[in-house]
């Protein structure tokens, strides 16, 4: 299979940035270096440094998060359907949008939002976890999602193409999320919507406890954990889980202030938080995740975040930002 045209031209050279062109393999335009494709997937990753390649080496053994046996599409979608923030992200994304998810993984959130008209790039650095998004993208018989072996920091994608840039749990295990954050947030065009989701500072506490005793008992014995509980008839998916939160070679944790301060940095106006971090603020509906918050009170917010050690600390402590590009400057454009 090719390469879409669709795709194409929101592909870069990951050495110079230059237009990518070719079906069986991908040259660039400019320097002329050729990419291979193999398996559907064209590798565009340059050499990482040491402490990414570990952490891509580490995935090539357990790609995360798995795919239950004999899964279909249906079913990926049913298990996103028990998920409010799958429904509200679904609802929020417009249907003729240009989506990339970085650090995709296996693929899911890739999978699931390749629907309507929308053309979606998964891109991640480890080929085993991307082999197995292809496969079930294939499987489910999904032509408008492409998977890409390229690395966050020098990423194979054009700058200001995409009306979607979307990661979750991924920038914290880079070793450096703030300017991971950059690379993040120059691909997204003016008006542009950024997903970022990262470990939290306060709600990552609890499985911080947790960890810490997996390591005193000599990794025999994980107190209160949910998730491996749920999935031991899921042996892999239940490895793969494990690896992921307990022996991560690279691990970093975040506050809302300080996500916050990246916005700023990158031109990005704050629109709210998934968990919301107003206290008492009322369910969201419909497309309402990518609308601005009523207020943003930095004492109720790390209020919120404390809170969230019980909320979200049997799952890992994951929290959303969700914030918009050039906002401000399109707001006077149209005014």
């Amino acid at each position: 299979m090719s390469v879409s045209a669709s795709v194409l031209e929101l592909l870069a050279c990951p050495t110079c940035r230059g237009d990518l062109r070719g079906s069986a393999s991908l040259r660039c335009e400019a320097c002329g270096v050729d990419y291979e494709i193999k398996n559907d997937i064209p590798d565009l990753r340059v050499p990482s440094e040491a402490r990414t390649e570990t952490v891509r080496e580490f995935y090539m053994e357990s790609p995360f998060p798995g795919y239950p046996p004999n899964d279909t599409l249906s079913g990926l979608r049913g298990r996103a359907a028990r998920s409010e923030f799958a429904r509200l992200l679904e609802r929020a994304v417009p249907g003729d949008a240009k989506v990339v998810e970085l650090g995709c993984g296996t693929g899911q959130t890739s999978l699931f939002l390749a629907t309507a008209d929308r053309v979606v790039i998964g891109a991640d650095l480890t080929r085993a976890s991307l082999e197995l998004g292809a496969g079930a993208a294939k499987r489910y018989g999904l032509d408008s999602v492409q998977f890409i072996e390229t690395d966050l920091r020098t990423p194979a994608l054009k700058r200001g193409a995409f009306d979607v840039v979307y990661s979750s749990g991924v920038l914290h295990h880079t070793p450096n999320p703030r300017a991971s954050f950059k690379s993040m947030a120059e691909l997204a065009k003016p008006g542009a919507i950024i997903v970022l989701g990262l470990y939290n500072t306060y709600a990552r506490f609890p499985h911080r406890l947790r960890r810490g005793i997996y390591k005193m008992t000599g990794h025999k014995f994980i107190p209160f954990d949910p998730i491996l509980r749920a999935r031991d008839a899921e042996p892999e998916r239940r490895r793969a889980w494990l690896r992921d939160q307990y022996e991560h070679p690279e691990e970093h944790r975040h506050t809302l202030a300080e996500v916050q301060r990246w916005f700023r940095e990158n031109d990005i106006a704050y629109l709210r938080t998934y968990p919301n971090a107003l206290i008492g603020a009322e369910p969201l509906e419909g497309g309402e995740l990518f609308v601005p918050a009523e207020d943003d009170w930095g004492f109720e917010n790390v209020l919120s975040q404390v809170a969230w050690a019980t909320s979200l600390g049997k799952e890992g402590g994951l929290w959303i930002t969700i914030g918009q590009k050039n906002a401000d400057k399109i707001a006077k454009k149209n005014a």
